[in-house]
């Protein structure tokens, strides 16, 4: 084990988290408000409320947008819990 091993830092381990091999993706619907989604991307995946209204915007008008890149377990718990406000979402694993 090297030095940096063993004094990994929280961020270490957070960018570990970010930066996985698969992506949550939240699809477009017609039922939903803007103001809905952003706050369900705030409280759900911990978006600032800038990059959730972003996303809220490509998803309105592109029909799908990377909401999150990490970990399958991380993902899934936030899949699971934007289903929970039935909105639409998957994880798509990256090339």
């Amino acid at each position: 084990m090297t030095s940096k091993e063993t004094k990994r830092k929280p961020s270490d381990e957070r960018q570990n988290e970010v930066f996985g091999d698969y992506s949550l993706v939240l699809h477009n619907d017609d039922v939903h408000s803007f103001d809905f989604v952003i706050e369900a991307l705030i409280d759900i995946c911990d978006h600032d409320y800038e990059q959730a209204v972003q996303c809220t915007l490509i998803t309105h008008h592109k029909g799908s947008c990377d909401i999150r890149k990490g970990k399958f377990e991380t993902l899934k718990q936030m899949k699971d819990a934007l289903t929970e406000r039935e909105l639409n979402s998957t994880i798509d694993q990256q090339p």
